[in-house]
């Protein structure tokens, strides 16, 4: 299942633009053969400049947010790749805690961690929502703008596993970059992490971004004939 997104074509199409349509075959065998190659971060997002000349990533966001931004027409699609992800790692996962920020007043955030959450929810995982605030002792109801409500509640540590009451996750996400460093209660956990804590934000270098985007931007430009520029 692949997204078929809905264009207006105002002028005749340009060079690069009818490559890439008669290319096509060959674009998706080598992403698949990527996919194969290389491990994939469970989610990402990618922020892009446009020059109007030229297109580039400048930075990849491996705790992305703006869920709520999504197209509700690609739902089952999300929902759909949320499935395979949890079951390419942890095939036996039912149970996810979701570990956001530490916003409780920005409701753009709070929202794309409630979108975020339905679309596990609906791919089949029992989701609850872990705050890493110390505040946060009981589990607090925050009312967001669209109407509904989002439940966070405070996470308990036993041995190396995280829980929030009687519930024991399978699999720990992360909606926080860890700007502010690793706390102590994710380290050596027997749970799995994703993404995994070594990609927060305190470890990752643009200088090593760049590096590996100019690697896939050559590979991919050979594959064209075209400039990798």
């Amino acid at each position: 299942m692949v997204p078929h997104l809905t264009t207006a074509l105002k002028g005749p199409l340009l060079d690069l633009e009818r490559r890439f349509l008669t290319e096509q075959p060959s674009i998706e065998r080598w992403f698949r053969t990527q996919w194969l190659e290389h491990t994939v971060p469970f989610y990402a997002s990618v922020d892009l400049r446009n020059a109007g000349f030229k297109l580039a990533p400048v930075d990849t966001n491996l705790f992305p947010g703006g869920f709520n931004n999504l197209n509700p027409d690609f739902l089952p699609l999300c929902i759909h790749a949320a499935q395979s992800a949890i079951e390419k790692i942890c095939p036996e996962a039912r149970g996810v805690l979701l570990i956001p920020e530490n916003h409780t007043r920005n409701q753009f955030y709070l929202q794309n961690v409630s979108v975020l959450a339905r679309v596990l929810r609906q791919s089949g995982l029992n989701v609850r929502i872990g705050s890493l605030l110390p505040e946060i002792t009981q589990a607090t109801a925050i009312q967001l703008n669209d109407g509904s409500t989002l439940t966070l509640e405070p996470i308990t540590r036993e041995g190396n596993r995280l829980r929030i009451g009687d519930f024991d996750p399978c699999v720990v996400l992360l909606n926080n970059d860890l700007s502010a460093g690793v706390p102590d209660i994710l380290r050596n956990l027997e749970q799995n992490v994703l993404p995994p804590l070594q990609g927060g934000w305190t470890t990752r270098r643009k200088s090593k971004h760049f590096a590996a985007y100019d690697h896939v931007a050559q590979d991919f430009a050979g594959l064209l004939d075209i400039d990798p520029w």
